[in-house]
């Protein structure tokens, strides 16, 4: 998923001088046994790190999904069966995260469990590669590459979702929740802007290869699966953490605080209870649960096909939707930064809630949509840097919330919890989608655009409901909200 190095070049990530790090129970990932303290500079250097790694890890994405991908199927003249299964693919995996966490909880380091389930994750593309070369010798047809093509990017999901969940609660021991919008903004722009400028690299890598674009894709997928083992390689340089004395320190700390309870007659000690039973009693994360769900339904009724929209029903050339969608990864770039320290300032919940209703009634905005020219060069633009800066709220906000609702012990359990259900609500709401488009009855995508946006607003209310650690209140937020204003004023 994420991780790691350290480079002058590096965005300057936030001063760690405010994290009690002599209080942590962390370790170098080459050190066999944890340190009990670890300095300032070691956590500074992890996340920069991490920094690092998730521009690694951009290069990786890119070359192995999204419109490259998609436009080496088109060229397979692969079934819109095949392009279902693409979009479900990495949602549906998502169900295999809670036994992951379950397994990396029994690990002894974060850092070594990472490299042993995303190594397979990034080597398995070079077996396409080979694929591709076989292909152009005339050894397969192109059917048969489409079915390697789709087993391959099950069998790279399957192994990054058996360590989503540890790489999450990994970052979150490291990276103190004071500072974590203003971290990850920061490490999310970066990602961007390494998709702002790979992305039509990439693709002018592909189309102008000299033997011909699968050929070209074969060339540049390859140099993607070594910027992914070069981030791995940054895994090295970040702190490590033993999961196992990580639970028996939230253990000891809980234990402590249960007999100081007792001894002031405030609470009554409660019989011990293993991950699933105080999971099905936290309320609090329950509601998250919900609301993370039904949002990733509701998001994902319309999102696969908003592409389809430009490209057929607008008829729209793939260099624009190459173009719009560079103009929306640099929006996404810019706002993350602001979205992070507004995140640490006001809390996550606010954002959430109040872009969400923007983001809720974005695909209403595709209905007004034709192939004019004012169309073209003005509101489609308006549209995607609209998107863009929305949607960097959402993932920003809804990830460290996931950090918040999460308690520390046993955390990836709750991570893999919430990818496993959010995966399946996701799929499901793709195969609704695409069921919804053909039939007629509903009117086609722009009724499906209609009906997306009805469930995105019912899918906030369980959000109202969800309580932040530092437990404020909307009028409360507001307040906050007034004072940060007045300070960038």
């Amino acid at each position: 998923m994420n991780s790691i190095q350290v480079e002058s070049t590096l965005p300057l990530v936030p001063e760690i001088s405010e994290i009690a790090v002599a209080q942590t129970t962390l370790s170098p990932a080459s050190t066999p046994k944890p340190s009990p303290t670890v300095s300032k500079d070691a956590i500074r250097n992890s996340l920069r790190a991490s920094t690092l790694d998730g521009v690694f890890a951009g290069v990786f994405s890119i070359t192995t999904g999204g419109i490259l991908l998609s436009n080496f199927l088109v060229e397979l003249d692969a079934s819109p069966i095949a392009f279902g299964v693409l979009s479900s693919i990495p949602m549906l995996v998502n169900f295999i995260q809670p036994l992951g966490a379950y397994l990396s909880e029994r690990s002894t380091s974060r850092c070594n469990y990472s490299l042993l389930v995303y190594g397979p994750s990034r080597l398995v593309w070079l077996i396409q590669v080979i694929g591709i070369a076989a292909f152009s010798w005339g050894l397969i047809n192109s059917q048969q590459l489409v079915l390697l093509t789709l087993l391959i990017v099950l069998l790279s999901h399957l192994f990054g979702g058996l360590g989503s969940a540890s790489w999450l609660s990994w970052m979150a021991t490291l990276v103190h929740r004071r500072l974590r919008g203003r971290y990850f903004g920061i490490r999310s722009s970066a990602a961007s802007l390494t998709n702002l400028i790979c992305v039509p690299l990439a693709g002018l890598a592909v189309s102008t290869w000299h033997g011909g674009t699968l050929q070209g894709y074969g060339i540049v997928l390859f140099v993607g699966m070594l910027f992914g083992l070069m981030s791995l390689i940054c895994q090295y340089f970040k702190v490590d953490v033993n999961p196992q004395e990580e639970n028996a320190t939230a253990i000891r700390i809980g234990s402590k605080k249960a007999v100081s309870l007792e001894t002031n007659n405030t609470i009554k000690p409660t019989p011990k209870a293993n991950a699933w039973e105080n999971i099905l009693k936290d309320t609090n994360f329950l509601v998250f649960l919900l609301y993370f769900s039904l949002w990733m339904f509701a998001v994902n009724l319309s999102a696969p096909f908003f592409n389809l929209y430009m490209l057929d029903n607008l008829d729209l050339d793939v260099s624009w939707v190459t173009l719009y969608s560079s103009l929306q990864a640099g929006a996404n770039m810019l706002m993350l930064i602001l979205w992070g320290r507004l995140a640490d300032k006001i809390g996550n919940r606010f954002i959430l809630f109040l872009i969400g209703i923007l983001v809720a009634i974005a695909p209403l905005f595709w209905l007004g949509i034709g192939h004019t020219s004012l169309d073209v060069w003005v509101w489609l633009p308006m549209l995607h840097i609209f998107l863009g800066g929305t949607c960097a709220a959402i993932d920003l906000c809804g990830n460290n919330m996931q950090l918040e609702v999460a308690p520390t012990r046993n955390q990836s359990i709750y991570f893999g919890m919430i990818a496993a259900f959010a995966g399946v609500s996701g799929a499901l709401g793709t195969i609704l989608g695409g069921f919804l488009v053909q039939n007629s009855f509903y009117g086609g995508l722009p009724g499906l655009f209609v009906i997306s946006s009805m469930f995105r607003l019912v899918a906030l209310l369980p959000l109202t409901f969800v309580q932040e650690r530092r437990g404020e209140s909307f009028i409360q937020t507001f307040q906050g909200l007034r004072l940060f204003s007045k300070k960038l004023a």
